[in-house]
């Protein structure tokens, strides 16, 4: 009788991949996990309980196959293993290294929820694909018959990439417009090394790019080329901007030199990982390098400045949030490794203003959690009289982010948008106020994951399948 290759979380335990020890890792910019080996990735896989309801798979915004690419692995077709996952995710390596799993399928694994410890989905999933691509199983998106139509996509983050990666296979002329002299979006410029290197998503864009995408770079809509006019070269058009506008801070001296925008701070460090001359970095000013560092917010974002001011060698690098830590809304996983790499977390706390023309000092007023509001989350309060002041030369403000004003900057009457400033559009579909124009990712959730962004854009994608399908129909009677 052939052996079982699963249900083994009975006798297995839950191992991750080896991560770096944290006084070498917070010295550089590489990811800090390292691959499993087959047997290791197997063994892992193996742990699955192949459960009649997989919550993971639910739970999983793109609903992947997680069940069946686990027991193929445990069983050692790989191939098959990669092909699963492929059908469902556009970029499953990128997913596996960045998805909240501990929020999303892990944390919903079936024998997490009865003690025995998740599987180790993300990381099985990463070695899946970083296999496939080291045996050269990853295709390029070419179609087998070509297309008329074409379509032009606005934002090359994961939701226009995933889009163009579908739109392609189907034999559709697609062009990528983008503001930046690289495609990616956030995978390029937003998110660290130690969590994505960067070769991971350029050879994913030079695969799109062998397979007829066309991408035009340092392309701002409304001033280099109109919206109108883009409407006019594509049969459709699909926004998939993200949300690039920094959520601001008030108070007393909330304008002095030494507070940065996350995103500034962010996209400087990884332009200088490319070897790009980054003026604001050689300066000093998006530099924690010496400094008393404090970053201000409790997102994945502020951990990611967390972690970069560590690798900048900052003198000491503080994290303020406003409520404890079980409320807060970044990853866990990525707390734990801040923390091990030196990282002081402030609950409870929040900014207050700030002392010096150029920051030399933060006013942080201490906070208590109060009633639920209608969300069910407790309201952090004040604590009268708890303030005091920490020492500063370098403020990142990492509170999320916000829809730029598109409809203003574009001058295109017609469409909608909700209170927020998001464009109004179908979830399932991205089917906008106006004819032939699609919008997907955080342009119409607000900000939101990488992974719902990526689902967006293949949903919106096969929307405009059978739009351009219809169209070519009613056309040819």
């Amino acid at each position: 009788m052939a052996k079982q290759p699963m249900l083994k979380f009975v006798s297995v335990p839950r191992d991750m991949p080896e991560k770096r020890d944290a006084s070498l890792r917070n010295q550089d910019f590489d990811e800090i996990y390292a691959e499993y080996a087959a047997e290791k990735a197997a063994e892992q896989a193996g742990r699955c309980s192949q459960c009649g309801v997989p919550y993971c798979q639910s739970h999983c915004p793109l609903h992947n196959n997680i069940p069946d690419w686990l027991r193929l692995t445990a069983e050692g077709r790989l191939r098959e293993a990669y092909e699963v996952s492929q059908a469902t995710n556009t970029f499953p390596e990128i997913c596996g290294r960045i998805c909240p799993q501990d929020r999303l399928c892990e944390g919903n694994c079936v024998i997490e929820q009865s003690g025995h410890g998740t599987v180790t989905i993300g990381s099985v999933e990463k070695y899946i694909t970083d296999t496939a691509w080291e045996e050269g199983w990853v295709e390029v998106p070419a179609p087998r018959e070509e297309r008329a139509e074409s379509v032009g996509i606005i934002g090359a983050g994961p939701g226009g990439l995933a889009a163009a990666d579908m739109l392609r296979q189907a034999g559709v002329q697609v062009t990528v417009y983008d503001r930046y002299d690289r495609a990616g979006g956030l995978l390029t410029y937003g998110i660290p090394g130690f969590k994505l290197e960067k070769p991971v998503v350029m050879r994913r864009i030079e695969q799109l790019e062998k397979g007829g995408v066309t991408f035009v770079q340092n392309c701002n809509v409304g001033e280099d080329i109109s919206f109108a006019e883009i409407r006019s070269k594509h049969d459709a058009v699909l926004i998939a901007t993200g949300v690039y506008k920094s959520r601001d801070l008030g108070g007393p001296g909330a304008g002095a030199k030494g507070i940065v925008k996350a995103l500034d701070y962010l996209t400087a460090s990884n332009r200088a990982s490319f070897g790009d001359t980054v003026p604001e970095l050689e300066s000093g000013e998006l530099s924690a390098e010496g400094k008393r560092v404090v970053v201000i917010g409790g997102g994945d974002t502020a951990m990611d400045c967390v972690r970069t001011a560590i690798r900048q060698g900052a003198e000491s690098v503080k994290c303020l949030y406003r409520r404890d830590r079980t409320n807060m809304p970044g990853s866990q996983r990525e707390v734990q490794n801040a923390e091990e790499e030196g990282a002081v977390f402030e609950w409870l706390s929040a900014p207050k203003g700030f002392v010096g023309e150029t920051v030399n000092a933060v006013k942080v007023q201490k906070m208590r959690l109060g009633a639920p509001d209608a969300t069910g989350r407790q309201v952090p309060e004040e604590i009268e009289g708890a303030i005091e002041d920490m020492g500063a030369e370098l403020v990142i403000k990492a509170l999320g982010f916000e829809p730029e004003e598109l409809t203003t900057l574009w001058d295109e009457p017609g469409l909608d948008v909700t209170r927020w400033g998001t464009i109004r559009a179908e979830y399932q579909t991205g089917r906008t106020s106006l004819e032939r124009v699609y919008a997907v990712g955080d342009i119409v959730r607000g900000a939101s994951l990488v992974v719902w962004a990526i689902r967006d854009g293949r949903d919106a994608a096969q929307a405009i399948l059978e739009d351009l399908s219809a169209a070519q129909a009613v056309a040819a009677e």
